[in-house]
């Protein structure tokens, strides 16, 4: 029987993350290498580069950064193969790019009424049709070596809908199409962890509100919505992270874990 650090090792394995120069996709990152594996992050964002540079040189592992816009499915398409072409293999992939949308674009960011099917696209794009690409797409390598895993960051608005009480007050927003992709996000983890067992494990985790310089009423209002009593902070993602991209989650898939602060158990 391996002992908990053997099961947890992801010495000679791959991972694949998406949104890596974000404050999740960077924690995600940091984790991978502290447990040993290799590392290529794609964003939009070309700071992804500068990311990858530094998780490098602190970790002295290959990390390498892609800079690639989701909503181009071509490209999505290549990102696989380009790792294995990187690193020789493919054994993980994490799912976490997310489109929170600019302010500019239309019909994002303002009241019910005035949503909009471009805001919609946009969202579905990035947030749900980009997943199941790439994780198609990815298959046939994560497949290869008897070590595959992928994890879906969906959200607690994938899960229950928005208390539009914590808002007033606020210029903050809650998005329908956020929350329809996000659900997808779970339910496609489902459609994937049967579709692909017993080669492929697939599961969700499902993140609930992290501090970041929110409005204070906001904050107020949330923090006593939720059973813990406070946000969340990165930190609190390491140790779900760890756990489902190791075999430590190795009977698991199809799940969704919650990391929300009981905000969902209400």
């Amino acid at each position: 029987m391996k002992n908990l650090n053997e099961l947890q090792s992801l010495g000679g394995r791959v991972v694949l993350i998406t949104g890596g120069a974000g404050y999740l996709g960077q924690t995600f990152a940091r984790t991978a290498c502290t447990l040993g594996a290799s590392v290529v992050l794609v964003d939009i964002d070309h700071r992804v580069e500068d990311v990858a540079a530094g998780l490098s040189g602190e970790f002295h592992k290959p990390v390498q950064g892609i800079v690639a816009d989701l909503s181009r499915f071509d490209d999505v398409r290549k990102l696989p193969s380009e790792t294995v072409r990187l690193f020789g293999r493919l054994d993980v992939l994490v799912n976490n790019a997310a489109f929170a949308g600019p302010p500019e674009l239309k019909g994002w960011s303002v009241p019910l009424e005035e949503q909009g099917t471009e805001a919609w696209q946009a969202s579905m794009d990035v947030n749900l049709i980009a997943p199941f690409v790439l994780t198609q797409s990815a298959a046939p390598h994560l497949a290869a070596h008897g070590s595959g895993s992928v994890v879906n960051i969906s959200s607690l608005y994938g899960m229950v809908g928005p208390d539009f009480r914590i808002y007033e007050g606020t210029t903050m927003a809650n998005e329908a199409a956020y929350n329809a992709a996000k659900g997808g996000v779970i339910q496609l983890t489902r459609y994937f962890a049967t579709a692909y067992a017993p080669k492929i494990r697939v599961n969700c985790l499902s993140p609930g509100g992290i501090l970041r310089g929110q409005p204070a009423p906001f904050r107020t209002r949330y923090e006593q919505r939720t059973p813990l009593g406070r946000m969340a902070t990165e930190e609190d993602f390491i140790g779900p992270i760890a756990f489902l991209i190791s075999d430590a989650s190795q009977y698991c898939t199809g799940m969704n874990l919650a990391v929300d602060g009981g905000w969902t158990a209400w």
